[in-house]
Formats: structure tokens, sequence, C-alpha cells
């Protein structure tokens, strides 16, 4: 009885994606809180299996292009291999688009008391690729926002990074809790998660467990209102933050997900999100600056 009860607590604890009904979306929400609607749920991440959208290996060398949005168009409804992640009991979803900023072109997130997110599915070794970069931008923080509370778990900008089990190294409980979710959901389910976040309050630098669930560790990349309106680069070195958060090398990467939601303290953000890439490449930038960066590149 305590095995199913723990197995319950888990598998509702971590959400993700599900299933887009009207268009037959192969992503699946993954539950990150007690309820599959989102009673106030933890932020969304990701996908799980490695679809038609997804990515392998077979780009350069050096780095995967996982969100090339400078490569879109503005015409464009969403980026290449993105899709839309939504709730089935949150109404109001956050708008994305796709935008100019100055001569490149960046995903904008404005969100009015809302959630929902951009997703993508990915197959990538992060002992081949363990550094993420990307750009980002927000217009405000969010007042009401808290990392350590679950009704300030809203960010006006977080990336998500989940992770498979790996089955050699789980021990037989963990795989038979990822079986019966498997089951339930009808589909591959994320084990394990990282969200880099902009938060409001707590200092970067700030590691903490998601409010809903320790599956998903949160890591504050920046904090507070100090960079407000102005493009930062950031640079983390996923392979060395997943075992900072877990204590083990990490599994395979599945998914990856931009979100920015305001459903909890019922308040208003706008973000824009410049390219996304994994590179094995510890000290450069492979991005091109957007106006306003400003910032040197650090790894952790």
């Amino acid at each position: 009885m305590q095995t199913w009860s723990n197995y319950r607590l888990v598998c509702l604890s971590i959400r993700v994606m599900v299933l887009l009904s009207h268009n037959q979306s192969l992503f699946t929400r993954w539950a990150l809180h007690g309820t599959l609607v989102k009673c106030r749920l933890f932020a969304l991440v990701l996908f799980s299996v490695l679809t038609a959208s997804g990515m392998t290996h077979a780009q350069s060398p050096g780095y995967l292009e996982v969100g090339p949005f400078s490569s879109a168009r503005i015409t464009e409804n969403l980026p290449a291999n993105w899709e839309p992640l939504t709730f089935s009991k949150i109404d109001r979803h956050t708008d994305y688009s796709l935008v100019n900023a100055g001569d490149t072109v960046v995903v904008k997130a404005v969100s009015n008391q809302s959630a929902s997110g951009l997703a993508r599915a990915v197959s990538i070794d992060p002992e081949k690729y363990p550094v993420i970069q990307w750009q980002w931008k927000v217009d405000n923080i969010l007042q009401k926002g808290d990392v350590t509370n679950k009704d300030g778990d809203d960010y006006s900008a977080r990336i998500y990074i989940t992770f498979a089990l790996d089955p050699d190294r789980a021990g037989y409980l963990e795989r038979l809790k990822h079986e019966a979710a498997k089951i339930i959901f009808g589909q591959e389910v994320p084990y394990r998660a990282i969200a880099y976040i902009w938060g409001s309050s707590s200092p970067a630098g700030t590691m903490v467990a998601n409010s809903y669930t320790d599956r998903v560790m949160m890591f504050v990349v920046e904090g507070g209102d100090e960079k407000v309106r102005q493009w930062v680069t950031e640079k983390r070195n996923i392979q060395e933050d997943y075992k900072q958060a877990f204590g083990e090398e990490p599994p395979m990467i599945s998914g990856v997900a931009i979100m920015t939601d305001t459903d909890n303290t019922r308040e208003s953000a706008i973000a824009w999100y410049g390219d996304i890439i994994f590179t094995n490449d510890q000290t450069s930038s492979n991005l091109n600056p957007l106006q306003g960066t400003g910032r040197s590149l650090t790894i952790r």
C-alpha cells in the first residue's frame, strides 16, 4: 500500500506534457503537481520520446541547434519542431510568437494570469554536449514570485531540460514506478528535470527543489530586476548541474521547453527567448550577440 502511495506521489508530482488531442501531438504532459490539472501546475516540462520532429546528433559535431529561432520567419506561427504545451484545466494560455529583435528573429512570450509553453523533443547525450547556451530578456519580474512557495511558482522566463530514465542505472523500484507511469500516461515520460529560471527575489546561484517535487531541481540563473529589459546570454554546464542536483551522472536528455507563466501570482509578464544550442565547447559562445547582451559568459 505504501509502495503504491509513493508511486502515485511521484507520478502525479512531475508534470509535463499531454497529447494535444486537437492535433495528436506526440508530446506527453508530465505531472509536476499532485493532480493532472494544474492545481497550480509547477512548471511544465516536457516530452519523452524521440519523434520525427525530435533531434539527434546529426548536426555539426561542435554544437546542436535545438532552438534556431533566428532562422525562422516572423510569418510562421511557431518555430519549426516546437510544439505548444497547454494544460486541460488552464483556459488562459501564454501567447508565443516570432518577432524581430533588431535584425534577428526571437520568440516573444506574453503572459497575463496565464500558463503554457513551447517544447521540443530531443535525444542528446550530455557527455558529448554538456553545455547549453541561450539568450533571453524579460520586461519585468513577478512581485509575488517565490521559488520556495507553491503560490509563487511563476517565472517571467524559464528553460526546462528533461532527462530519460536509464534502466541500467535505475533501481528496481524506480524502474517499476517508471513502467507504471508509462502505462498511466500511455507513453514514455521524463525521469527528472532541471529548470533554469529568472527569479524574482532569490539571488542568482540559488539551487532549490521545485515546490511540488524534488524530481525537478531549479537553478536561479538571473535574480531580481537588475538586468530587466536587456538581452542576457547564458551558458550552463548541464552535466555539472545535474550532478550537483541529483548526485550522479545525467542520463540522456529527452526534451527542452521554454515557459513564461503567471497563473499562480495572477500577474503579467513579457519575455523574449533567443537561440538555444547544446555544445561541447566549455569556453566560447556559438551565439550571435543580441543588442544589449553586455555580459561575459561563465560556466558552472
